[in-house]
């Protein structure tokens, strides 16, 4: 009987066989969610020169010292405008929010703080050199890093690259996923459904989720199970980065998809995990393929599991482990057997705020309800001890 390979050395396997992309340029405004190719620099120092960070009086805070004092009104400072002359003793000038703190003062007086008229403002309290004065390159300065390669962009992201003058970003070019569907009885949402046939969800999971990881998901539709149907149908994967098939992975239709990639192209097929066991993983015409189970659950769970880390190493994102994140268990769980188990379940919070996994009684791998109803995925070790609720188990947050 074949050993079933560990989940961690698949994973391994994966993601060793691909590596980031080129980059290609994209404007900043179609840049969330792409992941940079370069790292970026700022173009420009922000703020270019000290500014104001109130509405108020650019005054010299020696002047007051002996508040309440008036000084006399020289001028103001608009945003986008500035005081050309010298603020000296006993003057001030006003300000607004964003406008250049004009030489010789270096400090704001807040207009809460003040009265004006008749071209004097009586400031009303002491002020600390430097108070409410945004210094230049209080954010950043030209030259500086501001987001690593790697990185995929969030709209704060978008916010600080735009602030930084730059309207092209250099991003990873988003990976081409294949995917294929196998199987005589399956046919897509909405086609006429007789009494043999199941209505394959598997590929627009599978589509759904390569959108999700920054992807560009290519639907080859449903091969019938046959060589000459399977071959002529993944000849489509041609130029994809990747080909995913659903389904014909199983211990018997097995022999179908290794005749399709030959002994020497195939890497590895069986592991080690539930559900999930029968997930092949080798190459078509130089075209890495990933062939996991027809059962919806299955093939989702793989798809997370190793098509998503794919996708990562493609883009460049680190791929490394992370600490597992954690939860209180909310059932008791029998011990496991030799395959690593991802259990469905529902996903709460205790009343101190932790949170509490509790697995769902049917783990059936053809039941997408529960998969959708679930939080996380609780994670059990090959050979696991009992587990008692109220024990920290680990999980994968949906």
């Amino acid at each position: 009987m074949t050993k079933l390979l560990p989940v961690a050395e698949a994973l391994a396997r994966v993601t060793a066989a691909f590596s980031p992309l080129p980059g290609e340029q994209v404007s900043i405004a179609d840049g969330l969610g792409r992941v940079l190719a370069e790292d970026i620099h700022a173009r420009v120092t922000q703020p270019p020169v000290a500014v104001s960070a109130m509405d108020g009086y650019a005054v010299r805070a020696a002047d007051t010292a002996a508040a309440p004092v008036s000084l006399r009104l020289i001028g103001e400072a608009p945003a986008g405008g500035a005081h050309q002359g010298v603020v000296g003793e006993g003057e001030a000038v006003r300000i607004f929010t964003g406008g250049p703190v004009p030489e010789g003062a270096d400090a704001i007086v807040i207009q809460e703080d003040t009265e004006a008229a008749k071209g004097l403002v009586t400031v009303k309290s002491t002020v600390t050199e430097g108070r409410y004065v945004r210094r230049a390159g209080l954010d950043f300065s030209q030259g500086d890093l501001g987001l690593s390669a790697g990185r995929r962009l969030s709209p704060r992201d978008i916010g600080l690259a735009a602030a930084m003058n730059l309207p092209w970003l250099s991003v990873r070019r988003k990976p081409r996923i294949a995917l294929l569907a196998t199987g005589d009885e399956i046919v897509r949402p909405g086609d006429p459904v007789a009494a043999n046939h199941i209505i394959s969800s598997n590929s627009l999971a599978l589509s759904a989720l390569v959108t999700e990881a920054g992807a560009v998901a290519i639907d080859l539709g449903i091969a019938h199970d046959n060589e000459e149907s399977l071959r002529r149908m993944a000849a489509g994967a041609s130029g994809a980065d990747l080909l995913v098939t659903t389904g014909g992975v199983s211990v018997g239709e097995h022999d179908l998809v290794r005749r399709l990639l030959g002994d020497h192209d195939l890497d590895f097929w069986r592991i080690a995990m539930r559900p999930g066991k029968p997930l092949l993983f080798g190459r078509i015409d130089q075209t890495p393929m990933l062939g996991v189970p027809g059962n919806p659950v299955s093939a989702l769970v793989c798809g997370m599991i190793f098509m998503r880390p794919a996708i990562d190493a493609m883009l460049g994102l680190d791929t490394a482990s992370s600490p597992p994140e954690t939860a209180v268990l909310g059932g008791d769980l029998e011990a496991n057997d030799e395959r690593q188990d991802y259990l469905r379940a529902d996903l709460a919070q205790t009343p101190d705020g932790d949170l509490l996994a509790t697995p769902f009684a049917k783990q059936d791998s053809s039941m997408m309800s529960t998969l959708s109803a679930a939080g996380c995925l609780i994670v059990r070790p090959p050979h696991a001890e009992p587990a008692r609720a109220g024990e920290r188990i680990e999980i994968i947050r949906f």
